[in-house]
This record gives structure tokens, sequence and C-alpha cells, in this order.
């Protein structure tokens, strides 16, 4: 299952976890997940949500995998890996293993998204201080999706998603947003 989780930003811009957003954001993303699984042709074998303890430690193993494929291998500036020499050239190794043996399938798409919207208080205080000059952020969408080979573990497609737009707290919006994370997979245009 996606490791998605929403927050709320105070005013003093501490990240609270949101249950109620993020249960909405599970049902909105499974149901687009599986229209464009539909719209792309694939055949396609969810994990139900009762399977995410199970699949924790790999989803957090991907987790970590992805935040470096993001910072050395799509990042800004000179922090590429001279041995990666410009590849996907990722692997989860054999932990993923387990998913292929429980799931006869090939490969598996991990995707983890952290979205976070800013409170009344804090849309008040970026009005406040931006009278004073000061730049205070508000709510980002970061995420990650990446198609992984479940015979050898190599991630043979990846997407990164970083924007101060879109809600997965409606089924519309999070339907582009999944939109969005699909670009560029593997047989679309």
């Amino acid at each position: 299952p996606p490791d998605v989780e929403l927050f709320s930003i105070s005013g003093g811009g501490v990240y609270e976890p949101k249950a109620d957003w993020t249960s909405a954001a599970h049902q909105h993303l499974h149901a687009a997940v599986s229209r464009t699984a539909g719209e792309l042709g694939l055949h396609a074998k969810e994990c139900q949500e009762s399977d995410a303890d199970e699949y924790a430690e790999i989803s957090a193993l991907h987790a970590a995998v992805a935040r470096s494929i993001a910072f050395h291998h799509l990042g800004i500036g000179g922090f590429s890996l001279p041995t990666k020499a410009g590849l996907l050239d990722w692997s989860l190794g054999d932990a993923v293993k387990v998913i292929r043996e429980k799931s006869s399938a090939d490969y598996a798409l991990f995707i983890w998204i952290r979205d976070s919207y800013a409170s009344s208080e804090r849309k008040a205080a970026m009005v406040a201080l931006a009278l004073l000059g000061v730049g205070v952020v508000g709510g980002m969408q970061i995420g990650y999706a990446s198609l992984v080979d479940l015979n050898d573990g190599r991630i043979v497609w990846f997407n990164r998603l970083a924007r101060s737009s879109g809600d997965l707290r409606e089924e519309g919006t999070a339907a582009e947003t999944v939109k969005t994370l699909f670009e560029k997979f593997p047989g679309t245009k």
C-alpha cells in the first residue's frame, strides 16, 4: 500500500499529523492509482492495507533509497555519485523477494507521499511576516514512485514530486497528483 501521511502546519511551523486527512488520502490515492493502472493497460494486483505492517520495513527502505535517488540522481548541483555514471542504478536488494513470493508478481510499485497544508494560524503568520519582508513556506507535496523488479530488487523507473500545490484530501486533486507522479511511466507518452 502507498506510504502516505498528511500534516497541518501550525502557526509556529510545527507539522501535526492529521489522521482523518491521511485516511481520506489513502482512499483517494487507491482509487486514482487503480484508475491510472487501468488506463495504462497494467494488470495490477494491489496489496491490502492489512499488509501494511508486514511490508513496513520494505516501505521504509524504499523511502530511504528514494530520498537518495532524488538527492544524488535528480538533485541540483554537484551531488551526483560518480559510480552511478548518471544511470538509475539503485536497488532495494533481496528485501523485496518476500513480495514476489507472496504475490507471484514480477514488479512492485512503491509510492511514498508526504503532504502538508498551512493552518489558518500559519496563513496569518505568513501574511504578517511577509509585511516585514520575511518569506515563510506554507504546505508542500513531496512524493516518490518507484517501479521495482522483484527478481533482483532493481529500481527500473523512478519519479519525484516536489511542489507547493496539490491536495490529497479531495478525490479530483488526488487524481491529478497521481497523474503527475506517473509522468513518464514506462509505456506512456
